[in-house]
């Protein structure tokens, strides 16, 4: 069915600020804020909603910090209520606090719903249309772009649909500019959105924008179908951050909406940002991005099963709706049990190994794989692992150094904190080092000693960085003596990697991992080294 936009832009209106904010977990900074509003306008999103002016200190600093910023795509609009009943708009405080925000832009929150009117506000229906109308006149007077924000609005129209769409319509005879319809507890299917929306674009002369919760499962689908019943504005949340259940995930819904209905917006000519902006949001909001998100998540390209790669060397669209490139992201082809040899070919390519010359090469790395996944070993999040697996078998690889030997003490006594020391020996090229560090837990101890016995050699190790630590019971039954899988994440400077250990001793696993760990970066360092060596 045909949107009745047409050609005109869908406009896309952020609230991660505000709304998204309150999500349990995040507590975003002033300067969180402004670094997170300079990325919302790299990705060309046309409405930037950055809290609430008045209600706390935070958010009245962000709109006087925002006006110094150079925001060049984006307009930054500001949220409020309706005056206070027995009130005038004029002496309300929170409404003089938006008027001096300097906000291009003021959306304001109205009741819709007459039981919310009756039992939230103890006022009359008639009361709560003069709270809509004093307000938005009195910020148009003050030459603000108003919008209205109909809270609970698919409630109301269920319920008294008359007072619904005169609550709307009284803002659009003030001059509000967008009337947005909102599914304040996210419970509507979309069928209803449709026929809803379509009526009140009919209804109505302004612009109709939607604001959905996502309680349901469906603020995207209801998005989608909002707009292809006339709805000009879509607001929501970048990764769907929000109250409760989130908001209308952002980094679904302008894909499908340029890639899927071909509808334009601006955000359409930055799309290729879509998912590094999706991760640094999620880095600031400091929650582990979603992995498994459409679109953005780091396994939404991702093929695990050996049909699925066997057809992908033939033609990508076999298994993959769209170009992940298209959003910026990425294939990545997965080495499990369920893998073929398609799986470990693909995945040497995509790591730089020509196995070529070598045909009974990636049988004999997937039986090892194979053999190790009976274990316990899992190498999806573990490429460092994978990687080290294949250089062995190509024979290219040549291991930095040997253990002699480790031992690790922990120590409790009565009112004293556990201490662990470990010791270590190991071999360097002939040179043997022996040494001792402390560590709070004996993963740390050994980590310590580790490093500081191969810094001498090899300085660079003092650039690695742990930066997770997983640990997996692979059997429960077995209590105590049960099997782990530890995997580990490293970094140094601006690359990542991931490595992976399984024992049934907790300290083999971990040593297990952080070795593939160092090993694995010495490897592409010294690997680098060689590809940037002159020839001869």
């Amino acid at each position: 069915m045909k949107s009745k936009t047409g050609n005109t832009p869908i406009v896309i209106y952020d609230t991660t600020l505000r709304d998204g904010a309150q999500t349990f977990g995040i507590s975003f900074s002033l300067h969180d804020k402004i670094r997170i509003a300079h990325e919302l306008d790299r990705l060309k999103i046309d409405y930037i909603e950055g809290g609430w002016p008045g209600s706390n200190p935070k958010d009245d600093v962000f709109f006087t910090e925002i006006r110094k910023s150079d925001i060049g795509h984006a307009r930054i609009a500001a949220f409020g209520s309706t005056r206070r009943p027995r009130t005038k708009a004029g002496d309300d405080p929170f409404l003089k606090s938006l008027a001096g925000s300097g906000a291009d832009t003021i959306t304001i929150v109205a009741k819709t719903w007459d039981f919310h009117v009756k039992e939230a506000l103890g006022i009359t229906l008639a009361e709560n249309f003069e709270l809509i109308t004093d307000t938005v006149a009195y910020l148009k007077d003050r030459g603000f772009e108003v919008f209205l924000d109909a809270e609970h609005f698919f409630d109301g129209f269920r319920a008294n649909p008359d007072f619904a769409l005169s609550a709307i319509k009284k803002a659009e005879e003030a001059g509000a500019d967008m009337l947005v319809l909102c599914d304040t507890n996210g419970g509507t299917l979309p069928h209803e959105i449709e026929s809803v929306t379509r009526e009140v674009v009919r209804s109505v002369g302004r612009p109709v924008g939607v604001h959905f919760h996502n309680d349901a499962g469906l603020a995207v689908a209801n998005s989608i179908a909002a707009v292809t019943a006339g709805a000009r504005s879509v607001q929501g949340t970048m990764n769907g951050y929000g109250e409760r259940c989130g908001n209308c995930d952002l980094t679904s819904f302008i894909p499908n909406l340029v890639l899927k209905m071909k509808m334009p917006c601006a955000a359409a000519s930055a799309l290729e940002h879509l998912t590094e902006v999706s991760r640094y949001v999620s880095e600031i909001a400091n929650l582990a991005h979603n992995e498994r998100a459409p679109y953005v998540g780091d396994n939404a390209f991702a093929h695990k099963g050996g049909i699925h790669v066997s057809a992908l060397k033939k033609d990508t669209s076999t298994y993959e709706h769209l170009d992940p490139a298209l959003v910026g992201n990425r294939r990545k082809v997965l080495v499990s049990e369920l893998a073929g040899k398609s799986n470990i070919e693909l995945k040497a390519r995509e790591l730089g190994i020509e196995l070529k010359d070598e045909a009974a090469l990636p049988a004999k790395v997937l039986r090892q794989i194979k053999v190790l996944e009976d274990q316990g070993f899992q190498f999806e999040a573990a490429e460092g692992s994978f990687e080290l697996i294949i250089r062995r078998a190509t024979g290219e690889y040549i291991p930095f150094f040997s253990l002699k030997g480790f031992r690790v003490i922990t120590e409790k006594s009565e009112n004293r904190p556990t201490s662990c020391e470990a010791t270590i020996k190991v071999e360097v090229g002939g040179a043997v080092e022996h040494t001792a560090a402390n560590g709070d837990g004996p993963v740390e101890a050994l980590d310590n000693a580790l490093r500081k016995a191969l810094e001498k050699f090899y300085p660079e190790i003092a650039e690695i960085q742990l930066t997770d630590y997983k640990v997996r019971v692979l059997d429960e039954k077995a209590g105590t003596g049960a099997p782990v899988r530890v995997l580990i994440d490293q970094k140094r400077r601006s690359s990542h990697w991931g490595t992976v250990g399984v024992s049934e001793n907790i300290i083999e696993a971990s040593w297990q991992a952080l070795v593939d760990g160092i090993e694995y970066m010495l490897y592409r360092r010294s690997f680098g080294e060689r590809q940037k060596a002159p020839d001869g």
